[in-house]
């Protein structure tokens, strides 16, 4: 499982933050940081989900009020 963040489109409402400790707030730029993700394109970061982090990667994306995270598993997008 793999989660994708836009940080584009991060609004900075931090809800992710409350949800999953692999994010954090960025309060100078007003956006979440993914923690240890690699930036596949500009302001789209990724990473890896560890197993016993799955349900709160999944809490994190739907908690984001503008869908600027996503999880994937086996390439199909689940949130």
């Amino acid at each position: 499982m793999r989660i994708e963040y836009d940080r584009d489109t991060c609004i900075g409402m931090f809800q992710c933050v409350a949800e999953w400790d692999a994010f954090e707030r960025d309060e100078d730029a007003g956006k979440a940081v993914l923690v240890d993700g690699e930036e596949a394109e500009e302001d789209v970061f990724v990473r890896e989900v560890p197993e016993d982090a799955e349900l709160d990667a999944k809490f994190a994306a739907r908690a984001c009020p503008v869908d600027a995270i996503a999880v994937y598993d086996d390439g199909e997008q689940i949130v």
